[in-house]
């Protein structure tokens, strides 16, 4: 197979104009690539940054940069291969208006967050949820319709195709009581947490036969952590939990009315999708310059080698995200010697080629939101002590087909772990007759916004046909460190 280069092409994108010194580019970058000194995003990194100040590079004598950086202060000493300022792409000075469900709900960093994506010059339409609060570019809980050959990695997140995935077993709810032990003893069997964490034994590893795991450098490299890694967890807000799940009458296709025993989860693509994200964001802020308050919103275009690389990569994801879930529900219904009357499962860290309403294709991103076209089934879990909602998508289109994925944060991890009283933590489990395995006071329940409150700002959204009540929690231990 070819080994992945750095082009010329890509070089002349740094403003490169001396064919002596793009020759020298080149050799230095694609010699570190080739011999996995750094990966491609981190070399272009540097070079974008010897070209802005190239002293700092020309005295570390050691230095996998100083000829080039050498070089252009020999240049710029001959009045050449000045250093101009890259082109800046133009936020649109009119924002557009975008509905933003439960408005009460939502933190100032939150909407400002969104008010600056919905100016950037690719976008085209865009929604907030009612669990919406601040993350990285786009607001965790927003939704962004862009050109359709356009994509932002940071608009999908850093978890790949974070997703929910419940399994409803024809078993009596009451067994989180009178089968306590033995469902805390499966989930301490077949789950594990943490960054690092990884599994030595597997249900089914057909995913990997697929040939998209060599399609380039960039997952090829991953496939090992991946494979190590499927049917694990991560830190944070990620769960496995055993609940009582309430479904109404005729709401689920071949399911009576009742209280049934069911496993939940929450988690995503693990090592593999962080990698793919951090490695084509900084890509993508290579190539798409824009005001420092947008940064984070730079986009790949479709049409480009590194567009078409993030995009199957971002697919390849999603689909191990899935597989990492069914990973562990096989694992315990095989444990627990039952199959699942049905499994429901969703994204929301992810991006999808859709139509607008008025036939427009556009590329949507939902990060932190959930998919609810018309008919479409999906999970908004609560917190650890408070429920969470099978839905069905009503196809609301001024939210463009899409509902929150969860509570939402009232506060940051660090603001929490310095206001929670533990005791008052320790007691709302208690009083909810909730078992917890791990977890800290970064993910208490009082953390979280009212899920009653958020799943009422959206009925126009989704329609509610189960309410699942957690149980048996099981999360990271509070030494890791959170990584959602």
């Amino acid at each position: 197979m070819e080994k992945e280069k750095i082009s010329n092409g890509e070089l002349g994108t740094l403003g490169i104009n001396d064919l002596d010194l793009l020759i020298a580019f080149s050799r230095v970058a694609n010699g570190l690539l080739q011999h996995e000194v750094m990966d491609k995003a981190t070399i272009m990194s540097n070079l974008e940054a010897v070209i802005q100040n190239p002293t700092p590079y020309a005295l570390n004598k050691n230095g996998k940069f100083k000829n080039i950086a050498d070089k252009i202060i020999e240049l710029r000493k001959e009045g050449k291969f000045i250093k101009q300022a890259r082109s800046v792409q133009q936020l649109k000075e009119e924002i557009m208006n975008f509905p933003v469900f439960g408005s009460e709900l939502i933190e100032v960093g939150a909407l400002a967050q969104m008010k600056t994506a919905i100016q950037l010059p690719i976008s085209v339409a865009g929604a907030l949820m009612p669990d919406a609060h601040q993350g990285y570019g786009l607001p965790i809980g927003g939704v962004l319709a862009t050109n359709a050959d356009t994509i932002i990695p940071y608009a999908v997140g850093v978890d790949i195709a974070c997703r929910m995935c419940l399994s409803i077993f024809d078993l009596p709810a009451a067994m989180v009581d009178t089968e306590n032990n033995k469902l805390k003893t499966l989930l301490l069997a077949h789950t594990h947490f943490g960054m690092g964490s990884k599994t030595k034994t597997h249900f089914d590893t057909t995913l990997f036969d697929r040939p998209e795991w060599d399609a380039f450098k960039t997952i090829k490299v991953l496939k090992d952590k991946a494979y190590a890694q499927l049917g694990t967890s991560g830190t944070g807000n990620h769960f496995v939990e055993w609940g009582e799940l309430t479904i109404s009458e005729n709401a689920l296709e071949g399911i009576p009315a009742g209280n049934y025993l069911a496993l939940l989860s929450h988690s995503g693509s693990r090592g593999f999708g962080g990698t793919i994200a951090n490695t084509y964001s900084g890509i993508a802020m290579q190539k798409t310059q824009l005001p420092k308050e947008a940064k984070q919103l730079a986009w790949l275009d479709m049409n480009t080698e590194e567009g078409q690389e993030y995009w199957l990569a971002m697919n390849l994801a999603g689909d191990y995200a899935s597989a990492n879930h069914h990973e562990i529900h096989n694992k315990i219904a095989r444990a627990l010697n039952i199959n699942p009357v049905m499994r429901i499962e969703n994204h929301h860290n992810f991006a999808w080629k859709e139509k607008l309403a008025d036939g427009t294709d556009v590329m949507v991103h939902r990060k932190g939101a959930t998919p609810a076209g018309k008919g479409v089934l999906g999970i908004i879990p609560g917190s650890m002590s408070t429920p969470g909602f099978v839905v069905r998508g009503k196809g609301e289109k001024t939210s463009i087909n899409s509902a929150s994925h969860g509570a939402g944060r009232l506060m940051s991890r660090s603001a929490a772990l310095k206001v929670i009283n533990k005791a008052e933590a320790a007691q709302n489990l208690l009083d909810k007759n909730i078992t917890l395995i791990g977890s800290g006071l970064d993910e208490a329940p009082m953390v979280y916004k009212d899920i009653h409150t958020v799943i009422a700002a959206q009925t126009d959204l989704v329609e509610v046909l189960a309410s699942f009540q957690p149980r048996i929690v099981r999360m990271a231990d509070p030494k890791e460190k959170a990584e959602d």
